[in-house]
């Protein structure tokens, strides 16, 4: 068992600052020359801050433009099909600076929101019960560089920069279920995490299952009366009311856009003929659960002779062979039930995700999986607080997911 030694708070702070600082270096050094030509976010929150929900023709190359795939064109506007909640949170930047140097500085911005991942898991694995900075770093590393948070980072785009902060949300979601379990708060959380990718709307039942864990009215020895009078109530309904807006802004946001106040547009947005053709069996179907499977599960790279001696071909890749160390959550305390409703969450939020007709091309790994792995792990978590620290064959897997994400930065330049 890796162990160290019982920090104090300032150390700990001082740690988890460093930490992100450091990451922060590694993911800008990452993607400072790779420019994925999409910052369509920072071109939103201007039009949001001009009172606009649709983007003017005519602006830079890399502001959403028509002939490109994922925008949709109406007359002489155009629409970004994506979650409209980071260009809400980056309005205060882009209000600043303005939004082609906000574009111009993508790059860093996104390091930014990628080392504030880092740092927030460093602080959450506190929250849930881990103490020792061993066990924190472990955690931060695994969530940081052994997932596709390193690739999406790296790549950059409208495409990648809602994966950063829809993360950043469910880690803040999280820290609240293991701290003061504000359920107003978390269905605010919950609202704008679905704002920013659509299935993490999904976690709401679980976060009622929470409550429900919390209230004690599964324990035994109870009635039937007493353990309807312990079901919390209360909670279930303010994460309604904490959740309620973001619904009310989806819906209106719709009806702005396209006068149906269902239509968010990802059915109407121009993609190569291969995705279209896959749209059209159904943006939401049982026929791509296989395929999705298999990129989440099963799909390895091919071996090569060469640098660095795999090749992916940009479908998808195992999460088994890019971030073994999520295995770990297998050995939760199940006895803990907080164990089992994490474990839902996680496989009510991919439920969506395996249904969806896109695949998440281009990846490398299943970048879709992104909106579970925080559940997940949560998971290793628990189990790493439960018995003190990690064992050195725990970090052998956490070595490979991290050698897997560098070889990522390299072919992020070269698929």
């Amino acid at each position: 068992m890796v162990q160290g030694r019982e920090p104090s708070r300032e150390q700990a702070i001082a740690v988890g600052v460093g930490l992100a600082v450091v990451s922060f270096f590694v993911y800008w050094l990452s993607n400072q020359h790779f420019s994925a030509g999409r910052a369509d976010f920072m071109y939103l929150a201007d039009a949001f801050l001009h009172g606009r929900v649709w983007v003017p023709l005519g602006l830079p190359p890399n502001a959403p433009r028509d002939g490109v795939n994922d925008v949709i064109r109406v007359g002489d506007h155009l629409f970004v099909p994506f979650a409209p909640f980071p260009a809400v949170a980056l309005m205060p930047l882009v209000a600043v600076i303005g939004p082609v140097n906000a574009d111009h500085w993508e790059t860093g911005i996104n390091a930014a929101l990628a080392a504030i991942v880092v740092g927030l898991s460093y602080w959450v694995a506190g929250r849930i019960g881990v103490r020792r900075i061993a066990g924190r770093l472990f955690l931060a590393i695994l969530l940081g560089f052994s997932t596709q948070i390193w690739w999406v980072t790296t790549r950059g785009g409208v495409w990648h920069t809602g994966h950063l902060v829809a993360t950043i949300l469910v880690l803040l979601l999280i820290a609240e279920m293991f701290g003061r379990q504000r359920a107003l708060l978390m269905g605010l959380l919950v609202g704008f995490g679905f704002l920013t990718r659509a299935p993490l709307a999904f976690a709401g039942p679980g976060l009622a299952l929470w409550a429900l864990e919390r209230s004690g009215a599964l324990e035994g020895g109870r009635t039937l009366g007493e353990r309807v009078a312990a079901l919390p109530w209360r909670d279930w309904g303010l994460l309604i009311v904490g959740f309620v807006p973001s619904l009310a802004f989806f819906f209106w946001y719709n009806w702005a856009r396209f006068g149906s106040v269902t239509e968010s547009g990802y059915a109407l947005a121009t993609l190569p003929a291969w995705l279209e053709a896959l749209r059209q069996q159904g943006l939401f179907s049982t026929v791509h659960i296989g395929m999705n499977l298999d990129y989440l599960l099963l799909k390895l790279p091919k071996p090569t002779a060469e640098f660095p001696w795999f090749k992916p071909d940009g479908l998808g890749m195992s999460v088994f062979f890019t971030s073994p160390g999520l295995a770990l959550a297998a050995l939760a305390p199940w006895r803990d039930r907080r164990s089992w409703v994490l474990l839902i969450t996680a496989v009510l939020v991919l439920i969506p995700t395996l249904l969806y007709y896109g695949g998440g091309w281009l990846q490398y790994g299943y970048r879709y999986f992104l909106d579970s792995i925080p559940f997940v792990w949560a998971m290793v978590a628990m189990w790493g607080a439960r018995r003190g620290g990690f064992p050195w064959w725990a970090w052998v897997l956490l070595g490979w997911g991290v050698l897997v994400g560098a070889a990522g930065v390299y072919w992020a330049y070269h698929l």
